[in-house]
């Protein structure tokens, strides 16, 4: 059988999966709407197999990686979670203290993707910290579908408090030089925009087709902004225009790149959703961003 791609897939069959990504619509009516586009060889268990992430073959940078000291910690967030477990990731070559990132996951927890990007961003001279705001209800459970099940337990704005604690851990660590930016994807794309709203120490941010704040918190924002969103993401971009008119009236440094073409998740190799071409390109200028705004003035 051939293998799919997703030139094979209709570009309905990702706006459904969204909309189940983002709990608009539960897994019954996602199975009874998909079945929909299971026709000929293109059937419902094919389907849902090429939907689901892989995790098995598409971690780039291994935990055991003899370039990096990565391990799990846990820190206090009194205001939030209570107890929350993190991934703390940096060079095993550390000479002098390092600038620092927060890594913030989708709306399922810490899975093995964002586990990555931790260590993805520590192998380019950071000391990264990626929580997981499921610790107080035992953590990320193994799959996705469970992991957005318990993340509908909490609110946002609870979760929110457990990645400004983990900007207080990792600016105060010793082999932090103080400077801590945050990325984002999806849920933490508006994560990472509430903490530019929340930290007005915050270094720099960089969310992923994150959710825009209100307009009364966007004009708190004085953090630098690097934005990063999909053409095809029509959910999250009708938030933009208005987001934008606020950073510019305000004199908010900021760019934001909308990559043509691709849907939300781009930069998430596990899902048939990720585009390489811009997943390499945003994340060469969320380095590079970082690299400008991170370092000792």
């Amino acid at each position: 059988m051939k293998k799919l791609t997703k030139e094979d897939i209709s570009q309905e069959v990702f706006d459904l999966y969204d909309d189940y990504a983002h709990n608009k619509i539960e897994r019954r009516q996602f199975i009874e709407k998909l079945s929909i586009f299971a026709v000929g060889s293109l059937t419902l268990p094919s389907l849902l197999s090429f939907m689901t992430p892989n995790y098995v073959d598409t971690i780039t940078i291994k935990a055991d990686d003899p370039r990096l000291k990565s391990e799990f910690i846990t820190y206090e967030s009194p205001k939030g979670g209570g107890s929350i477990k993190g991934l703390l990731s940096q060079p095993t070559d550390t000479k002098k203290k390092l600038p620092g990132i927060i890594v913030v996951h989708e709306n399922r927890g810490l899975n093995p993707y964002i586990e990555d990007v931790g260590r993805r961003a520590a192998v380019e001279g950071f000391i990264t910290l990626a929580p997981d705001a499921l610790s107080p209800l035992g953590g990320y459970p193994g799959n996705d579908d469970a992991g957005r099940e318990l993340q509908k337990k909490r609110t946002r704005e609870e979760m929110l408090e457990d990645f400004i604690a983990a900007y207080e851990y990792l600016k105060s660590h010793k082999d932090c030089n103080g400077y801590v930016g945050v990325v984002g994807f999806c849920f933490g794309g508006w994560i990472s925009n509430m903490m530019a709203v929340k930290i007005s120490t915050l270094a720099a941010a960089v969310p992923y087709y994150g959710g825009q704040p209100t307009a009364e918190d966007a004009e708190k924002i004085k953090t630098p902004l690097l934005l990063n969103y999909a053409s095809l993401d029509t959910r999250v971009n009708e938030g933009w225009p208005a987001f934008e008119s606020i950073l510019k009236k305000n004199k908010v440094e900021h760019t934001a790149y909308f990559y043509e073409g691709v849907n939300h998740g781009f930069h998430n190799n596990t899902t048939p959703q990720y585009d390489e071409k811009s997943a390499t390109l945003s994340w060469t200028r969320t380095i590079d961003f970082f690299k400008e705004k991170l370092k000792k003035k």
